[in-house]
């Protein structure tokens, strides 16, 4: 019924009805809440939900329910931050959490109690709208439950960006990671450094086919948001319970900033334009001071922007060829006491997350294999689920984004009618929901570490926001099953529930790939 589902529910005897007369009384601390459910259903209802003493919706924060200090996200008694309580009776409606952040979820529960037309931006006025009555108590089981949206490679308007956070929020994902910078694009507008956007910001031409095909288009692709479109879409996806994580890569991944700023790269005089291959590049940062202090500059200005308590430097696929061949690079390494000069990477990343800790931020990245990141970083692993095992074991905290789970431009099916994607394997529907993002075979100590788990939609092939839909729905909702409450099951639970969230996903007009029915045996959930 549900998406996710919920720890508990139970039905109760009966319907609730908003008509015109429905009111809301939202107590201290809960007027976002009852600012969003007016936001979210007056589209379609047209109903008024007016503020008033008594009245039939209560929106109640109670610090008490969050539990015992410390408890992780409801167990053990309490509902921790994002947790809510939901009860449903014929005449009145009472939700009650300990923080705001639970008060939002809640109000997408009652989103979903309702008929899916309930979720159209189409008005279906003057009816009355009835939603079953039950008892929830609901809490999810991972704190980072998101996605990484890629615009670097495929620059996507804000006005996709803020139905994407509405997307997430309906689901309960709480995380939008941006992948801001990439080889092919700069979309981060940097006061102190203009020609990022205006050179960085546009390539000649995109691949047509894989890397390596010598297949290209004859089109520019460019894009940049403006620092006032960022900080508004960061306050957007607040009000929906939806934090904003900025990505800008480096050491690697960093040739559009090249092509803005030459003197940055590892060859003095070269000029170089924006990438326009897919794959991984040569050209990489120079490890100079000039170049530690444009990465410093570049993100004191994005923690301007983005009040996220995390930042993300990306820190992967950097090869060290031009190190290697570069005598500043070699001096650097020697002065350093470093073993080898592909020991910069490490170098480079411990200067830039001393700098994001004593700004008060979290510094995060890729983690591509078993090799260990400087200890203050979380590390996202993407090559395989074994290195944030090892990644967890150091005392590092994870957040799991294996690419045989998580890669959401992989291929849903066999279905040559599937559109170009990466040349990976294929991630179906049954994959996403099958990734714990803490195995029951890690230790606890380890299992501890895991914060959560995300999907990644990068977009070299996806060009347009219809296609970035069809990659991610519905296998975003597997995703958000799992991190909310990973003792979903896939046949009893999950497949029914998504046979008929098809219909609240067709009201949003959601473009979405395959949806398999729910398997004949199994066709009715088990009782909860």
């Amino acid at each position: 019924m549900i998406i996710p589902r919920p720890t508990r529910l139970v039905r109760l005897p009966g319907t609730f009805t908003f008509d015109a007369s429905t009111a809301l009384t939202a107590g201290p601390g809960a007027a976002g809440a009852a600012r969003l459910l007016r936001t979210l259903l007056r589209p379609a209802t047209g109903l008024p939900l007016p503020d008033a003493p008594g009245g039939a919706v209560v929106l109640a924060l109670d610090p008490a329910l969050a539990g015992a200090a410390g408890a992780a996200q409801g167990r053990g008694g309490g509902l921790g931050e994002e947790g809510y309580e939901l009860t449903v009776g014929p005449d009145a409606v009472l939700l009650r959490a300990a923080r705001p952040a639970g008060l939002l979820h809640g109000v997408q529960t009652i989103r979903q109690l309702l008929p899916a037309e309930a979720l159209s931006a189409h008005p279906v006025a003057g009816v009355p709208w009835r939603m079953p009555c039950v008892r929830i108590s609901d809490a999810p089981r991972f704190g980072w439950r998101g996605t990484m949206l890629d615009v670097a490679r495929h620059f996507q308007p804000v006005s996709f960006l803020r139905r994407f956070v509405d997307l997430l929020a309906l689901h309960k994902l709480n995380v939008l990671h941006l992948h801001l910078t990439d080889d092919q694009g700069w979309r981060m507008p940097v006061a102190a450094y203009p020609r990022l956007t205006e050179v960085g910001g546009v390539r000649s031409r995109s691949m047509a086919g894989r890397a390596g095909s010598g297949l290209y288009d004859s089109e520019p692709h460019g894009g940049a948001y403006t620092a006032a479109e960022l900080r508004e879409l960061t306050v957007y996806a607040a009000e929906r319970g939806v934090a904003v994580v900025p990505e800008i890569e480096m050491p690697g991944h960093a040739r559009a900033a090249l092509a803005a700023y030459p003197e940055l790269g590892n060859v003095p005089g070269r000029k170089l334009d924006v990438w326009t291959e897919w794959g991984v590049c040569e050209q990489v940062f120079g490890v100079h001071d000039e170049v530690l202090e444009f990465c410093r500059t570049v993100l004191g200005e994005v923690m301007d922007v983005f009040p996220s308590p995390y930042v993300h430097v990306g820190g992967d696929e950097c090869p060290v060829t031009e190190w290697e061949a570069s005598p500043e690079a070699r001096r650097r390494a020697d002065a350093s006491g470093l073993p080898a000069v592909r020991d910069l990477h490490g170098w480079f990343l411990g200067r830039i997350g001393a700098f994001l800790l004593a700004a008060g931020r979290r510094p995060l990245c890729w983690a591509e294999n078993s090799g260990a990141p400087p200890m203050e970083f979380t590390v996202m692993p993407w090559r395989d689920a074994d290195h944030g095992l090892a990644a967890a074991r150091r005392g590092q905290d994870v957040v799991m984004a294996p690419h045989r789970a998580t890669y959401l431009d992989y291929p849903q099916s066999a279905d040559p009618g599937e559109p170009l994607g990466q040349a990976g394997e294929i991630v179906d529907l049954a994959a996403v929901h099958a990734a714990q993002p803490a195995p029951a075979t890690w230790e606890p100590q380890a299992a501890a570490r895991v914060l959560g788990a995300q999907g990644q939609l990068w977009t070299e092939f996806v060009r347009t926001p219809r296609q970035a839909e069809y990659l991610a729905f519905p296998r975003l909702c597997a995703l958000a099953d799992r991190t909310w409450n990973p003792d979903g099951d896939w046949a009893a639970d999950f497949l029914p529930a998504l046979h008929g969230h098809r219909a609240r996903l067709a009201a949003l007009g959601v473009h979405h790939g395959p949806v398999p029915p729910p398997e004949p045996a199994l066709a009715t959930p088990r009782r909860r």
